[in-house]
């Protein structure tokens, strides 16, 4: 038998693309178009529909970025037309095929109703099947001029990512705009070609059934008449039944599909596109289903549910119809889809309990999944917080990205710090936006790494990354591949009916352990350091004022507890803590308007703690520690007169004289406050710190030494940091100036400056204070550099085999070798307010207020001592999608602690977050809450979401072992629960002697409601 597969796969592809996919559509007539150009930011239908038109020719240039044209479309359905399937084909000038960053429309009727989104690949409004012919056709067209910020390939910077700087030149040519009949059997003919085409290349060159594809193909096309597609088509379709009906294999995998459309609640655009992008989205989902009952499609994120109810009542009326015939499956459970490392743990269970609560309330629908496709890597406190939350199994797709190891598993228990367990699936088709295609298909089934002990896995289908979702052509691939031999079967059902089945066929699925670190994206610990700062600061001024808020709720009658402003104020940090905000990895406008947020999220918070520690009662002076640490430190007056005050944990003290404890001395450039003695070298880096407690130098080098490194990493500039940014750097020893600023006996400070690169300088005052080891740098940076990465680095004279971040409820450690390639990809990690080096019988802890990045190496020295190094990664410059990210200000403060076990960093980690609050207030109430016993502490104190009145606390163990408190009140006690995160009751809790005690596992997490006497 000759060898023709070259002949009959190019007549195939030819005849496909060039004839029959260009004739689905069999006639057409064009719209009378007329259009306007909304002045500035987005309007209403009501004034859009008011605005005065102006006529409108195809191939006309339109849309300057970030604009808003409406366009109003006119027509008549011909009377040839009746009984057929007419649509509005619409085609605004569609740059390639996805949807996501680019222009984008929704058609309304006349009366505002929402009907479909326009995009690349889904350009139809169905006009249904005319009876008659001469319908009128009158729709208005809100579309979106966004710039296409990945034109040129993530390959040099854009001014396009700020409506400040991208200019009003159009972007687009409007292409069409008909009436159209679609032939329905050529539309059908194209699809089993399609199928047919992609299985037949996938299946190996010796396997038989790419050869009866092969053939079954050439064979129908023969009888494909070119000068009549349309008459032709069903012949050729009667010619391939037999080729489509022959069944899959019984041993075939089963691909559960579930429909999808993955939009970034704000990325290469802002929230306020992300808005719109909902509702096209959303409506194009509705009327998909209700072409196709078998669809069923998941959408997480109750942020974007939301912005849809409070802005387009229609189609949120049709969501939850879908949603109530089983058609719309809300999951994922979470306020938006956050990043995976850097939001706090409280974050993260408001961001469950803000997400479950929305799906509960609107639907009756109580989710049973973390869907989290898209985030870069996956804290280890996540089993627990998620089982906690009420869910069952954890989805991820993120991880196929990694760049050096190929993670082992698809379907697997993935175990948390505490010891939880969830089942977690992540699937082998490698994306969250699939289409059925072959290509997908055959990898799925490649990729999967379960097989023989398995049989099915997940695929997301829909287009997504900016919006989109399924379309028709997906979902009659689907019908196609249900049952089609040489593929996998793929059934389109409800994720909770995929991962119940998965878990019954697998319930001894292997375990992996710890985090699921992305060995890729690493630079998002640290890019965007203001978006980081605010976010940082946010979550400890939430605490701050939900504290003071219940303390005042419970001590000063009348005073009315900001239920409503603390869940709004909690929702906008949620929202800016999705995985492109947070990460630092969107467009300039993005990371401007988060700015302004966190500015005024903390104006708002300043003045609802304000207004609680006034009500607490006035005509005194009171310090206030949000803290679930006691504090003995120094502080400065208002009149920046330092003094050293004690206040207990969670509680308040007047300020007045207490015992000051040695004091600072400051000779040359020493500071000593008798607990360390460091000295400052004349470059201004440390010359030495003496742990005088200890007799023990701490340092093996120069510390806190800045180095300037070169940082372009081979893609993904505001993601990636590469290894070889290592390679080239410089060291930030010049100074303009070392100098003692402060000699006061409480605090002894020196100021170091230095000017560099491209008109940057860095201001650092190192402090030293009476009483504490800790000593503080707080760095002031004016950053004007391209390009870099600034570190600073601590060689500590410590022997650790490893080093401990604190990540949320809990810490992580990570081995300090390389021993394999696992370890030697974790060269950048995240933490959040400490990282720990120990040997036996010492430690020292590195502390910061809002930093997450840093990386720990160790090298032996000639003396046979080992120096083991942690830098932190202060401020990047990459360029892209933001030209001038991090350009400017920057105030960080990071702190060495000498002497520190994992206790000491825990502390002087919320003591640096959380600084102490002098106020205006001379009430004495006593601390809400305060823990008797060791390695526990707590997390939140805030009333009870139901408006109940009752206290809900918030514990962790933090030490990693085993630990029995007692949990005591400064209010009367009546009853206690133990509950979920969403305050629901697991169980009653013991009260004994006015407290609960309880006992906690390794990092255990326990919420407890204290009903008041």
């Amino acid at each position: 038998m000759h060898d023709e597969r070259r002949r009959i796969e190019e007549r195939v592809e030819r005849l496909h693309d060039q004839r029959i996919k260009p004739a689905t559509y069999a006639a057409t007539v064009p719209f009378e178009v007329e259009a306007w150009q909304a002045p500035g930011e987005p309007v209403s239908f009501e004034e859009a529909a008011a605005a005065p038109y102006a006529p409108f020719a195809m191939d006309t240039p339109w849309g300057p970025p970030w604009r808003t044209t409406w366009f109003r479309m006119r027509g008549q359905v011909p009377a040839e037309f009746a009984g057929k399937r007419v649509e509005a084909v619409i085609d605004l000038g569609f740059v390639g095929d996805w949807p996501g960053n680019q222009a984008e429309a929704l058609v309304h009727l006349t009366d505002g109703t929402p009907l479909k989104a326009v995009n690349p690949l889904n350009q139809y409004v169905a006009i249904a099947n005319p009876a008659t012919g001469g319908e009128q056709i009158d729709y208005l067209v809100e579309a979106a001029s966004n710039p296409d910020i990945l034109a040129d390939n993530f390959r040099k910077p854009t001014p396009l990512g700020d409506v400040i700087t991208a200019g009003d030149k159009p972007l687009y040519t409007f292409k069409r705009a008909d009436i159209a009949v679609l032939d329905e059997e050529v539309w059908h003919l194209d699809l089993d070609i399609q199928v047919l085409r992609e299985l037949m290349l996938e299946l190996g060159e010796h396997d038989p059934r790419r050869h009866e594809i092969m053939h079954a193909l050439d064979r129908a096309l023969d009888l494909l008449d070119l000068d009549d597609i349309s008459g032709s088509a069903s012949a050729v379709r009667e010619a391939l039944k037999p080729v489509l009906s022959k069944p899959a294999n019984a041993s075939a995998h089963i691909v559960s599909g579930i429909g999808h459309a993955h939009i970034d609640s704000a990325w290469l655009w802002p929230i306020r596109e992300t808005k719109r992008k909902t509702s096209r989205t959303f409506s194009n989902v509705t009327s998909l289903a209700d072409e196709y009952e078998d669809f069923i499609f998941a959408c997480s994120q109750a942020q974007q549910y939301e912005w849809v109810r409070d802005n387009y009542p229609k189609v949120w009326a049709r969501i939850q119809e879908s949603v109530k015939k089983g058609q719309w499956a809300p999951v994922g459970g979470m306020w938006v889809e956050s990043d995976g490392n850097l939001p706090g743990g409280e974050a993260i269970a408001r961001q469950l309990v803000h997400g479950k609560r929305f799906f509960i309330e609107h639907f009756g629908v109580e989710t049973k999944g973390v869907w989290l496709p898209d985030s870069f890597g996956y804290n280890a406190a996540y089993p627990q917080l998620a089982k906690l939350a009420g869910n069952e199994w954890f989805l991820t797709q993120k991880i196929s990205w990694n760049q050096t190891n190929t993670f082992p598993h698809h379907t697997f228990w993935w175990e948390g710090i505490d010891g939880t367990r969830i089942f977690t699936h992540f699937p082998p088709v490698d994306t969250y936006n699939a289409r059925f295609s072959g290509e997908e298909m055959s990898r799925a089934v490649r990729n999967y790494a379960e097989k023989g002990h398995a049989t099915r896995s997940l695929a997301p289908f829909g287009w997504g990354d900016g919006g989109g979702g399924p379309t028709r052509e997906i979902m009659e691939r689907a019908r196609r591949l249900a049952d089609l031999e040489g593929s996998p079967k793929v059934v389109v059902e409800h994720p909770d009916d995929f991962f119940a089945k998965a878990r019954e066929e697998y319930p001894d699925a292997p375990v992996w352990v710890g985090e699921l670190y992305l060995e890729l994206h690493r630079a998002t610990y640290t890019s965007q350091a203001r978006t980081k700062q605010g976010n940082r600061r946010s979550e400890h001024r939430l605490r701050e004022a939900e504290l003071w808020a219940t303390t005042a709720a419970l001590h000063t009658p009348g005073y009315s507890y900001p239920y409503e402003k603390l869940d709004r104020l909690w929702k906008t940090v949620l929202l800016h803590q999705f995985h492109d905000i947070l990460p630092g990895s969107s467009i300039a406008w993005v990371h401007r308007e988060a700015e302004a947020e966190y500015a005024r999220v903390a104006e708002e918070l300043e003045e609802l703690t304000a207004e609680a520690v006034t009500a607490l009662g006035g005509g005194g002076t009171r310090v206030f520690n949000t803290s679930p640490f006691d504090r003995a430190e120094v502080i400065r007056t208002a009149m920046g007169v330092p003094m050293f005050v004690e206040v207990p944990a969670n509680g308040s003290a007047v300020v007045g004289f207490e015992a000051v404890p040695t004091p600072v001395t400051v000779s040359g450039r020493v500071l000593d406050n008798g607990l360390v003695r460091v000295e400052v070298a004349e470059d201004g880096t440390l010359a030495s710190v003496f742990d005088v407690r200890a007799n023990r130098e701490v340092l093996s080098e120069a510390g806190n030494l800045l180095r300037l490194h070169t940082d372009l990493p081979n893609y993904w500039d505001a993601w990636d940091v590469d290894k070889h940014y290592k390679n080239r750097y410089t060291d930030l020893l010049d100074t303009d100036s070392v100098e003692i600023i402060d000699e006061d006996p409480l605090l002894g400070s020196i100021r170091v400056t230095r000017s560099f690169g491209e008109g940057s300088k860095i201001t650092q005052t190192i402090t030293l204070r009476a009483g504490s080891p800790r000593i503080d740098f707080e760095t002031d940076i004016d950053w004007h550099e391209a390009e870099k990465f600034l570190k600073a680095g601590f060689p500590v004279d410590i022997r650790a085999p490893h080093s401990s971040a604190e990540i949320q409820f809990g810490h992580i450690q990570r081995p300090t070798h390389t021993n394999t390639s696992w370890e030697a990809a974790r060269f950048e990690v995240s933490g959040h307010r400490w990282v720990h080096l120990g040997e036996p019988g010492y430690g020292v802890a590195v502390i910061n207020d809002s930093t997450y990045g840093h990386d720990v190496s160790r090298t032996v020295r000639e003396d046979g001592g080992t120096t083991t190094t942690v830098r932190l990664s202060l401020v990047r410059a990459p360029r892209i999608p933001d030209p001038g990210a991090d350009q400017g200000r920057h105030r960080i403060t990071y702190s060495l602690l000498p002497g520190a076990s994992i206790e000491d960093a825990v502390a002087e980690g919320y003591a640096l977050n959380l600084p102490l609050r002098v106020a205006d207030s001379a009430g004495e109430p006593e601390p809400v809450v305060s823990v008797d016993g060791e390695g526990v502490t707590v997390e939140a104190v805030k009333l009870a979401d139901d408006e109940s009145g009752d206290v809900v606390v918030r514990l962790y163990e933090f030490r990693g072992g085993r630990a029995q408190a007692v949990l005591r009140t400064g209010f009367p006690l009546a009853g206690a629960q133990v509950t979920d995160l969403l305050e629901r009751p697991l169980e009653d809790a013991e009260v004994a002697d006015g407290g609960v005690p309880v006992s906690l596992r390794p990092f255990q997490i326990l919420t407890v409601r204290l009903r008041r006497g």
